[in-house]
């Protein structure tokens, strides 16, 4: 952490030591390729495993149990320079790839969901406000705050509506030489160590519960918490939660506490549409980190049951089948997860007008598909579920942290409501008439144009990767068992998008007025559904001839899709028995390869 100080006079500070050479605050940095930087991180994280690393399981698991964030790993991660991987290459850092970041972070939270949260996303979140809405002079002193390792956190949640944002529980008024700001904001994660703090605020009417949000009703603040005036600024730490026990959560409690005008970020209420196309990036991300999660989740259970194999030393499987097909269920579970997940961080890239509904759906698949994957997993487990220390015991932690990341400012209401206001658009316009979305959508780690803030919308009427279910699924052969598996189910994904479509239409249309019928959310999270179906079909289609034999193989899509079909409650197919075989293969090679389980099955030390 580094003393605030004013724009210019951070401008003219010395870069940390161990910049790479050549590199100031004003040119890009240096680090390498995307990929040098990927491989340079899992390296330094070394195998999580080992009892001697200082990163590793153990180590971890004993910060876990302090309630704090390991020392050890993030010097590790001051040593390699993430911090540049969140400001932009144009304010002399690394970030302009949001695929890029997603790998670079993965690696992180394979290990540590709380490391990875209140180590670096926090802090890239609230810079993204003031990447996209702030002024030269606040992006320049916010970047080199970050440069020089600093901390940035920002206040949005809103615990007592739900984490309705807009019912913000923070005023300001004008008030001579500036804002009087009044209120509380409960949770803030990362506060007690930050140098910059986002704030979202009321500055406009109140609207009456369930009400439309008045334009310009709210603002952001970019302020500096040094800064502010003890007696009017307070800051108070909140006891440790189950899950995510090492993020600091922390509240602030401001009382007519004035702040000057030009510390705005953005124009005087245009907090509300700062937030929400902030969220689509933030969404993107968070839920598409999360998976990695899982990725360890499913690394344990394989390493639990390999150690119960006859030779091992330990006793036999109870239901070796059984066993295997949970094993090969999860994997299929985080393929379906990641399609989404690299389909909608690639979208804000190539397709960044839509994003809005990409964004919301995948961080609503989070709690239907990651959750439930992780208590499948502990079945494999068993009674080694309660383990808390070495390798297994990573897995606990692992189960309390991915849920509470499904929570927060964009929980299951929040994201659904970002899709609903677009259904009827999408079903008039877009669905069965809309452009297929571009191949290179759907090829992970495959080269994208540089990522641009001022692209994102906040809605567009467009689905580009519905309209790719409909063009892959005209084009499949059907010449083998699982040819024809994979035809039939990508017909009922059509018939079933042709179905979401006239119940939306019968729906009456949505007034500002009237509180939201049930059936627009049921109608959500069956679109969500469709949408992971798209994803799938168009990994596998535009992969096939690609580096990774696995992902051209169509037994993986047939399991994927015939998963989807089970929790849309289709009569699917019968899943051919060489799917399941196919894709628990892929699960043993990968594991004893040290391979991710993820789109980009990453090497991993170990």
């Amino acid at each position: 952490m580094v003393t605030s100080a004013s724009p210019s006079a951070l401008l003219t500070q010395p870069l940390p030591a161990g910049s790479p050479p050549g590199t100031s605050p004003g040119s890009p940095a240096g680090g390498g390729t995307a990929a040098e930087r990927v491989a340079r991180i899992e390296t330094l994280l070394g195998d999580p495993t080992d009892p001697g690393n200082p990163v590793g399981h153990i180590a971890l698991l004993r910060a876990d149990r302090r309630a704090v964030l390991s020392a050890d790993a993030e010097a590790l991660l001051d040593d390699f320079g993430m911090n540049r991987e969140f400001v932009p290459v144009r304010l002399g850092g690394r970030f302009d790839s949001a695929e890029t970041l997603l790998r670079l972070m993965r690696p992180v939270f394979r290990r540590d969901v709380a490391l990875g949260a209140g180590y670096g996303m926090t802090t890239f979140m609230a810079a993204s406000d003031v990447w996209m809405t702030g002024t030269a002079d606040q992006q320049n002193w916010l970047a080199a705050l970050l440069l020089a390792g600093s901390k940035a956190a920002i206040a949005q949640h809103e615990t007592a509506h739900t984490n309705d944002f807009v019912r913000s529980g923070v005023r300001a008024r004008g008030h001579p030489g500036g804002l009087s700001v009044t209120g509380a904001k409960p949770i803030i994660n990362n506060l007690h160590r930050s140098d910059a703090l986002v704030l979202f605020c009321r500055t406009g009417p109140e609207t009456a519960p369930g009400a439309a949000t008045v334009a310009g009703s709210h603002s952001a603040l970019l302020l500096d918490p040094h800064t502010l005036p003890p007696d009017r600024y307070r800051v108070t730490r909140r006891p440790a939660v189950l899950g995510l026990r090492g993020c600091y959560f922390a509240g602030v409690e401001l009382d007519e506490c004035v702040v000057p005008y030009d510390t705005l970020l953005g124009p005087l209420g245009g907090g509300a549409a700062t937030a929400l196309r902030s969220f689509q990036v933030s969404r993107t991300l968070m839920a598409s980190l999360v998976s990695a999660a899982v990725d360890t989740g499913l690394r344990t259970a394989v390493s639990v049951d390999r150690s119960h194999r006859p030779g091992r030393g330990g006793a036999d499987p109870a239901d070796p089948q059984h066993t295997a097909g949970t094993l090969a269920g999860a994997f299929v579970n985080l393929l379906v997860y990641d399609c989404l997940a690299v389909v909608a961080t690639r979208a804000l890239h190539l397709l960044p007008a839509e994003t809005s509904v990409y964004s919301a759906a995948i961080k609503l698949l989070l709690p239907q598909v990651l959750s439930d994957t992780m208590y499948d997993l502990a079945t494999v487990l068993g009674s080694q579920i309660y383990t808390r220390e070495g390798t297994v015991g990573i897995f606990q932690k692992h189960i309390r942290d991915v849920p509470v990341v499904s929570l927060g400012h964009a929980g299951t209401v929040a994201c659904q409501a970002t899709i609903i206001p677009q259904l009827r658009s999408l079903a008039e316009d877009s669905w069965f008439a809309g452009t297929e979305a571009p191949a290179e959508l759907f090829r992970p780690g495959a080269p994208l144009p540089p990522f641009d803030y001022g692209r994102l919308a906040l809605a567009c009427g467009r689905d580009s990767v519905s309209a790719t279910l409909l063009a892959v699924a005209g084009s499949l052969p059907g010449a083998d068992p699982v040819e024809r598996a994979l035809r039939t189910l990508a017909e009922q994904m059509i018939a079933e998008l042709h179905e979401l479509r006239g119940r939306v239409l019968a729906l009456p249309p949505l007034s500002a007025d009237q509180p939201v019928g049930p059936a627009w959310f049921a109608l959500t999270d069956r679109y969500v559904l469709l949408l992971a179906a798209a994803g799938v079909l168009g990994v596998w289609h535009h992969n096939r001839g690609g580096p990774d034999p696995f992902l051209a193989d169509p037994a993986w899509a047939v399991a994927a899709l015939h998963r989807i079909a089970q929790r849309l409650g289709i009569p699917a197919v019968e899943l051919p028995a060489e799917c399941t075989a196919r894709v628990h293969r892929e699960v043993l090679a990968r594991y004893g390869d040290r391979r991710s389980f993820d789109l980009y099955n990453t090497p991993i030390p170990g």
